[in-house]
């Protein structure tokens, strides 16, 4: 086993792993030519790393095309499971497109900038004033209907399973659900249907490192996003736990299968269990 990780956090404590801060990327070229291998490189070393040096990055090429685009995001969601998918619209920021938009959509809905996590560039549009000010902020105008709920999921997978899944309910001012905005977690039962489709989404569009968040309107699930760099509040074991399925999953991955073949990353399949 020979890594390279650019990102010690969550890789502290990984044996044979050569930890790096970004910037190395030059200085250590053939140390990660030859890695097994490289471990949450910035978005921005991406396609040096893949097509460069033929590097393979964990968390997948995937996890980080489509988690770094709001828009990319839900294009593929719209393709791969249109009926879990909240109704939205993506159009350039022109006053006809606004205008449009404004008198299309129910109220109040959902707008967002299509680069931005956390609960950071989000709103909730309940005015003419609320449109107007989400105008000035976003090139690309990026909208969604407001589902009815007071809570969502958050989903992880690493790899090919679920390692944790609870319900995250609204903060106190209401609207947002993620903990880092005042969101509280809760551990009963998460509804079976909330599971499958987090894992048919990493199956099918190949993520394998992703906090999934899944709305439930009646019985059924609708997706509305994944973050590829999620916090740890709510997993039970916190980063140790994090680390420990990482590599797991890393080294079943780098066992051969063959003389000749080595083992491809296998579809996402669910450990966890915990239903309606």
């Amino acid at each position: 086993m020979s890594w390279v990780s650019f990102n010690i956090f969550r890789t502290l404590g990984f044996p044979d792993t050569l930890q790096l801060k970004p910037e190395d990327v030059f200085k250590y070229r053939e140390e990660i030519s030859t890695a097994e291998w490289v471990l949450f490189p910035e978005y921005w070393q991406l396609n040096a790393l893949i097509y460069g040096l033929q590097a393979r990055v964990f968390p997948s090429e995937a996890s980080y095309r489509l988690g770094h685009n709001k828009i990319e995001m839900t294009r593929a969601f719209e393709l791969v499971a249109p009926a879990n998918t909240p109704y939205t619209r993506i159009l350039a920021n022109t006053p006809e497109n606004a205008e449009h938009l404004w008198n299309e959509m129910d109220q109040p809905f959902v707008a967002k900038l299509p680069k931005s996590s956390q609960g950071n560039g989000v709103w909730l549009i309940e005015s003419l004033q609320d449109w107007r000010d989400y105008l000035s902020k976003s090139d690309v105008l990026y909208v969604q209907e407001q589902l009815p709920i007071d809570r969502d999921i958050r989903i992880v997978v690493i790899g090919d399973q679920v390692i944790t899944a609870y319900w995250r309910l609204q903060a106190a001012q209401g609207f947002y659900n993620n903990v880092s905005k005042g969101g509280l977690i809760e551990r009963s039962p998460v509804p079976e249907a909330a599971v499958t489709l987090a894992l048919h989404l990493a199956r099918t569009l190949d993520i394998n490192h992703a906090g999934f968040d899944i709305a439930m309107v009646g019985g059924h699930p609708y997706v509305l996003e994944f973050n590829r760099l999620f916090g740890n509040q709510g997993i039970e074991g916190g980063d140790a736990k994090l680390r420990e399925v990482i590599q797991d999953y890393l080294q079943r991955q780098s066992t051969p299968t063959g003389p000749n073949f080595p083992s491809r990353p296998s579809s996402p399949r669910r450990r966890f269990n915990r239903a309606a």
